[in-house]
């Protein structure tokens, strides 16, 4: 009988399938001899700022139904640009949520999790509009863009997407094939969480999983 997967421990799971997938001792792309791919990431810099304030700027509250399917629809366009050629709505007893694969044609697959939906907002609490994606100078730091979901989650989303490009670009294929579970109620808590994993298709393609990778915001003030 299938044992049960609450969404504390599928994410605990996730958190530390990131950790074990994160290189030691990181060294820039060009001196792996991926100086292409770093080319690439370079030229589309702009390209990619972009498309994060452009998914910033969707609402996508579920806990006030505001923005919803319009956040789905474009983070499953999203998810078709960078290359996932089947992207899949699925519903659930609430909001839906994305079942996505790549196939590069790889010895392995590499389970990703997303979530498209963000908090609530008071904009007397902001020193920038949330849903504007400014560019804002900060003393020390530099160039930031803020916004609602600009740190959890859609940043370091889109920044994985924005690898996925650059990838792409530099004429390279993935190490491995990519599947992607996302959802759209993480904030209040993924009550229908359960709907989207438990479908037999979604299953059979996380079963072949050596892991998952869900992309997280960590870096400090010197660029670690």
């Amino acid at each position: 009988m299938q044992q049960p997967v609450d969404r504390r421990t599928f994410l605990e799971g996730a958190a530390a399938g990131a950790a074990a997938l994160a290189w030691p001792g990181w060294t820039p792309l060009a001196s792996r001899g991926l100086d292409d791919i770093q080319t690439e990431i370079e030229r589309r810099h702009h390209e990619a700022v972009a498309r994060l304030q452009q998914w910033v700027r969707q609402p996508s509250i579920a806990a006030e139904n505001n923005g919803i399917a319009e956040g789905c629809d474009l983070t499953t366009q999203l998810l078709r640009d960078a290359g996932f050629t089947q992207v899949t709505k699925l519903p659930t007893d609430g909001v839906p949520g994305i079942f996505a694969t790549l196939d590069a044609g790889a010895p392995r697959t590499l389970g990703v999790y997303f979530m498209y939906d963000v908090k609530q907002v008071d904009p007397t609490e902001w020193s920038s509009p949330p849903w504007a994606a400014s560019l804002v100078e900060k003393p020390g730091v530099g160039t930031v863009l803020v916004g609602r979901g600009a740190v959890n989650q859609k940043g370091p989303e889109a920044a994985f997407l924005a690898a996925l490009h650059a990838i792409r670009g530099a004429g390279r294929k993935l190490p491995v094939n990519l599947v992607l579970v996302a959802e759209g109620e993480e904030e209040i808590g993924s009550p229908h969480f359960p709907q989207i994993v438990r479908r037999p298709e979604v299953l059979a393609a996380l079963r072949s999983s050596i892991g998952v990778f869900m992309p997280s915001a960590a870096q400090e003030l010197d660029g670690r």
